[in-house]
């Protein structure tokens, strides 16, 4: 009888070893057809400030983003696919850009959009030209983004073009003070220390040149080690008479400069260009020392088009905010990838290589039209090609200029 117990005992074992393995086998089948769809996707990844001094611009880039992506997998994907979307934070640091790049990798990240600042862009374009991965950056405006990296694309201004633009809209516009004067000498205040302010400083003044209504008149520069107190270059700015004084930085500190002007009882016009965009979500900062700051930008919030009612509208309910410039760049470059994708006709299975390939072609032959710019395109060189936008804030709110 107990040899007879034991011998069942094994047979029973024997039996149930053999359906673990036929279970670990099926299970093993299962999750290999998961990893197959789940490859199946267009891995985008993002990278941009999420926390820190510049999280409004990361922040809105992120938001933008999952709404297109949203929009476009419930609308079937690109080419049938869904799309994937991974936003890091880089803490507004190039070092810390790299490794969410060689974080979003190890995700199967296949198209990057990203970054959002130009310093950190400069840093992850050199990566992604070795890969020969697809780069759109929604907000990198400096050249040196794009310079010798043809896989590399912008759907904001560069640089040099928001200087010239600067420049020019100033010249041309007719711009006054609030007591009426006319714009006629300028100072400059600009971070020397970084690629978009100081590049576009350097076009402003060489097309200021050009302009014979108004002269640059002081132009004080800081750098990154120095840039809490901006008495001097105010002071310097006051003396000269300057009655504009124009800012090709960020928002965090230009609203400094705002609430220290105004400690000094110095009211110029103040004007920038889309590093403005997040000053009125700045913490502690009051919002009435911004009233007439003027700005260009490729996004209008109250715009009346359908389009960017409908975006801000979305927006509005997701976040309760009104969605920046950042946002709508994002949002944008979402479905210009979708459009270079469609027109290309890439698949998520091909290699981030061949997908990269084919898009680099696709987007000097596609036309977008997005809520930053009408008629959208792209020279090989990576530049967009695309119509500024004058804004003003009045009452705490951004307000087209017509």
């Amino acid at each position: 009888m107990k040899k007879m117990l034991n011998k069942l005992f094994a047979l029973s074992l024997i039996a149930m070893i053999s359906m673990v393995a036929v279970t670990g086998c099926a299970g093993d089948a299962g999750t290999d057809a998961g990893s197959t769809d789940d490859q199946l996707q267009f891995m985008i990844g993002g990278i941009g400030p999420l926390t820190g001094g510049a999280a409004v611009y990361g922040v809105g880039v992120q938001n933008g983003a999952q709404i297109a992506v949203d929009e476009i997998n419930a609308a079937g994907g690109i080419n049938g696919i869904p799309i994937s979307f991974n936003m890091q934070d880089d803490e507004l640091d190039p070092e810390k850009a790299v490794n969410a790049y060689n974080s979003l990798k190890d995700w199967g990240m296949n198209i990057l959009m990203g970054t959002v600042t130009s310093g950190a862009c400069v840093e992850v374009a050199n990566m992604t030209k070795m890969d020969n991965m697809f780069q759109l950056t929604p907000s990198g405006s400096s050249t040196s983004c794009i310079e010798n990296n043809d896989n590399v694309f912008q759907v904001c201004f560069t640089d040099p073009n928001q200087g010239i633009g600067a420049a020019q809209y100033i010249g041309e516009s007719g711009l006054t003070t609030a007591e009426g004067n006319q714009v006629d000498k300028v100072a400059v205040i600009y971070d020397s220390s970084d690629v978009y302010s100081s590049g576009i400083y350097e076009k402003f003044a060489e097309e200021a040149a050009n302009q014979s209504s108004f002269e640059i008149v002081a132009t004080g520069a800081f750098t990154a080690d120095n840039k809490t107190d901006f008495s001097v270059q105010l002071q310097i700015a006051k003396d000269a008479g300057a009655n504009l004084v124009f800012l090709p930085i960020y928002y965090t500190e230009a609203s400094l400069i705002l609430t220290q002007a105004a400690g000094m009882e110095y009211a110029p016009v103040f004007f920038g260009c889309d590093g403005l965009d997040g000053i009125l979500n700045v913490e502690n900062f009051d919002t009435s020392l911004a009233e007439g700051v003027v700005l260009l930008t490729p996004f209008a919030a109250d715009a009346q088009d359908e389009k960017t009612q409908a975006f801000v509208t979305e927006y509005q309910a997701r976040h309760n905010e009104t969605p920046n410039q950042f946002a709508a760049d994002a949002y944008d470059a979402i479905y210009i990838i979708k459009a270079a994708a469609e027109h290309s006709g890439v698949t998520a299975d091909m290699s981030a290589s061949e997908i990269c390939e084919a898009l680099k072609t696709a987007m000097t032959e596609i036309s977008l039209d997005g809520l930053t710019g009408v008629g959208m395109t792209w020279e090989a060189t990576g530049e967009v090609d695309k119509e500024p936008k004058a804004m003003t804030i009045v009452s705490g709110v951004y307000q087209l200029i017509q």
